[in-house]
């Protein structure tokens, strides 16, 4: 009597991408199952990462990479997920994924590993983190998912990423910036070493005006840091006075002037008595009317 050989699932690159059974809650499945194998995937049943920390893809440089892709082939695979039967998602690789739509490719080489979403998280940072151009927001939102969805304490993050613990501390540190110096650094108008600098000003509007100074003077990181010292000095010379509001007698003149000349007009006076009265003209013709209006010869 012919014995009937098991059907399980096995370890072979065809029981991973035939089964439906094959996906991410398969209780059977291991993070090292099928591990280097690659398959060549149809690119329109892989999607993109949802843990993917780039937010900004350089559009010409995909132009660049997807010419190379149709004159070279892709030279290094990319990474997937399976989702379940005929259905992927990106781990690592999504340049390359990108690129390769760009230019009307329609299976692509991929590594095909089993992974749950914390893995996923965490593959997609340490991926992209290896990559000199990730700029340090994208790495500090990075850090931040880790801790807060993989319920990671600062110790265990440095560990998982391979970083000291005060580097990853500063990095965080960035999320508490204003919403403008986070986007001076996404952009590299700022750098890090700027950031850091940054972070030990308490005043948020100092940190702006610190910010604003850095980007049209071109300062270095050490020159910030002077300045930070210094700040007292600095704010005493920098910022404008505050404005004085108007008495309400003032305001009544002001709303009388305008009246009469059908325009706006500026009337500033300090505590002391002392102030000017600003009429703008667009023309000589402007000009000549208002002195009408005022009764002048």
């Amino acid at each position: 009597m012919a014995i009937q050989k098991k059907t399980g699932l096995g370890r072979g690159l065809s029981a991973i991408l035939e089964s439906p059974e094959t996906d991410i809650t398969s209780k059977d499945i291991s993070g090292n199952y099928v591990a280097g194998a690659i398959a060549n995937l149809p690119i329109d049943k892989i999607e993109t990462n949802p843990f993917q920390p780039r937010e900004d893809f350089d559009e010409s440089a995909l132009a660049e990479l997807s010419q190379s892709i149709l004159e070279q082939g892709i030279i290094q695979p990319l990474t997937v997920r399976k989702m379940g039967y005929d259905k992927y998602q990106l781990i690592s690789g999504e340049r390359r994924y990108r690129a390769s739509k760009l230019a009307g490719i329609d299976t692509l080489p991929c590594y095909i590993r089993v992974a749950n979403d914390e893995q996923m998280l965490e593959w997609a940072l340490i991926e992209n983190i290896q990559r000199e151009n990730l700029n340090a927001i994208e790495i500090s939102i990075s850090y931040n998912r880790l801790i807060e969805e993989c319920n990671l304490t600062q110790d265990e993050l440095s560990k998982r990423v391979g970083k000291n613990r005060s580097t990853v501390t500063n990095y965080l540190r960035l999320l508490k910036l204003p919403a403008e110096i986070q986007a001076a650094i996404r952009d590299n108008s700022i750098s890090m070493g700027h950031a850091r600098s940054l972070i030990n000003v308490n005043d948020e509007n100092k940190q702006l005006l610190i910010t604003r100074k850095i980007i049209a003077e071109a300062l270095s990181v050490r020159d910030v840091e002077k300045l930070v010292r210094q700040f007292d000095k600095l704010v005493t010379t920098v910022t404008k006075p505050s404005k004085i509001a108007l008495p309400l007698k003032y305001e009544v003149m002001k709303d009388s002037i305008q009246a009469r000349l059908n325009r706006k007009v500026e009337l500033h006076r300090n505590p002391k008595g002392k102030g000017n009265i600003i009429i703008p003209f667009v023309s000589d013709d402007d000009l000549q009317a208002i002195i009408s209006k005022l009764g002048i010869e």
